[in-house]
């Protein structure tokens, strides 16, 4: 097992016990708040990237190319909160769910010393007193276990580098290369 897919299912522990203790836990299927707004542009290691490259790759090339063109506007100045340049606004969904970055899969069930991770409806929540009893993943460890895995860099860093000339067109469509063909290096 890769360390990457140990996380992962460490972290899915997790949010398992979580979600076992609360079964009205927001964060789930249909849930898209957190997606509307991002606070900064998804940081991923390249084992990440790696991963998502296989969902984006999956993807129809209408669809990857609203992912390019949602990319290209976040590489300009931007205001937050950030939308996801991956979610579907039509479905509210992520099409590359399976493959998600570690930060997509953590938030609303981890948190860092005296900062939550989470939406406004879990932070009402707690303020309520409401989710005193849960027992918060340590988002500390998690960056600890990422920094060990190597290089991060941008979603937008890495799109660029995978699909380039596509990257420099956000409106043209076009067939990305096999992931093969990809280098992590600068």
């Amino acid at each position: 097992m890769t360390l990457l897919a140990q996380l992962h299912l460490d972290i899915e522990t997790r949010v398992q016990s979580i979600r076992g203790e609360h079964p009205d836990w927001p964060c789930g299927k249909g849930c898209d708040r957190c997606c509307h707004r991002l606070a900064e542009v998804p940081q991923l290691t390249a084992e990440e990237w790696h991963l998502l490259q296989e969902g984006l790759t999956a993807l129809p090339q209408e669809r990857l190319a609203e992912v390019r063109r949602d990319l290209a506007a976040l590489a300009g100045p931007r205001s937050r909160p950030l939308l996801c340049p991956l979610l579907d606004q039509s479905t509210g969904a992520c099409p590359v769910y399976a493959q998600r970055p570690v930060a997509c899969r953590t938030y609303g069930f981890y948190v860092q010393r005296d900062k939550g991770l989470y939406c406004q409806e879990i932070e009402s929540r707690v303020a309520d007193g409401f989710l005193a009893d849960v027992v918060w993943g340590n988002h500390e460890a998690i960056d600890h276990r990422l920094a060990g895995m190597g290089e991060t860099r941008s979603l937008i860093e890495w799109f660029k580098r995978w699909v380039p000339d596509e990257y420099a067109v956000p409106t043209a469509v076009g067939k990305a290369p096999e992931p093969s063909k990809i280098s992590p290096e600068p």
